[in-house]
């Protein structure tokens, strides 16, 4: 298996450092189904541009552990505070994140508001009025165990589906994600998720990252079918970036759709912010 395991405070990550010594660290931050490898075009682009990268799989997806806890916010921002802590991996570094993860990477910014030289959100989630299934019936063990059993598998490979817009893209990345799902405690991962972590109603996280005066860059996909448009222009009302951009011909997972068009305008931003002081 490529990449290296590493065993934190929850429990065991997987995780891929990579890149020339010396190079400014971007850390990855994944969405809510995907694994490490979703970032590996994107990350070989930035790679090949002198940057070293750290992607990881959250608790739950890809080979990281299953673990037996909530699986909210506080995990998965002890998560990545572990992770570049065990590794030593030296601040500040550069944040990119997508979707779900856009609402782990603002929270563990307003923990940590030195740890970042830049932020990068790409089609970020957690500024819908309601979340997209209602939480009651997964409060219910015996319930959330018959959606998990019956209808869990079907509800996943729809979901994965709408995220990109190319046929053949929408099958590898539905062959990556499912691969994992073999393994007990991964459905259980997903709709734990879905249950314990508040993914709608999150401007508070978007005031106060604009309000930190972190470098922001915000980035859309121009077909994105997760997360609709109206949302788009509420992120910017609210996150003020200082650059924005649509990515033509991109659904909702541009790094994976479109990872040299993105890492063009990652690595555009990041040279514009060569340093930055801490508070």
């Amino acid at each position: 298996m490529r990449g290296a395991f590493v065993p934190l405070s929850d429990g065991v990550t997987h995780y891929e450092l990579s890149g020339p010594d010396g190079g400014e660290v971007v850390v990855l931050v994944g969405g809510l189904t995907v694994p490490l490898f979703y970032w590996d075009g994107f990350a070989a682009e930035l790679r090949d541009r002198g940057f070293r990268t750290l992607a990881y799989s959250a608790y739950g997806r890809g080979y990281s552990d299953r673990v037996q806890a909530r699986y909210d916010e506080a995990l998965f921002v002890r998560q990545l505070v572990d992770l570049t802590d065990a590794l030593d991996v030296s601040l500040p570094q550069h944040l990119v994140a997508t979707s779900l993860g856009a609402v782990v990477a603002m929270a563990h910014l307003g923990r940590r508001p030195s740890a970042a030289r830049t932020l990068t959100l790409i089609a970020p989630a957690g500024l819908a009025e309601r979340p997209a299934l209602p939480a009651w019936p997964l409060r219910h063990d015996r319930v959330a165990r018959a959606v998990g059993r019956r209808l869990g598998h079907r509800m996943l490979r729809q979901h994965l589906g709408h995220n990109v817009r190319d046929p053949h893209q929408a099958e590898q990345l539905a062959a990556m994600v499912l691969d994992a799902y073999r393994f007990e405690g991964s459905m259980y991962a997903l709709l734990a998720t879905l249950r314990d972590l508040r993914m709608a109603g999150r401007t508070d996280l978007y005031q106060q990252a604009r309000g930190s005066e972190l470098p922001t860059m915000l980035a859309w996909g121009s077909e994105d079918q997760v997360i609709p448009a109206d949302q788009l222009e509420l992120a910017r009302t609210l996150l003020e970036p200082e650059v924005f951009h649509l990515i033509d011909q991109s659904g909702h997972m541009a790094p994976f759709e479109r990872p040299r068009e993105v890492a063009d305008l990652f690595v555009a931003f990041a040279a514009s912010h060569p340093e930055r002081i801490g508070p």
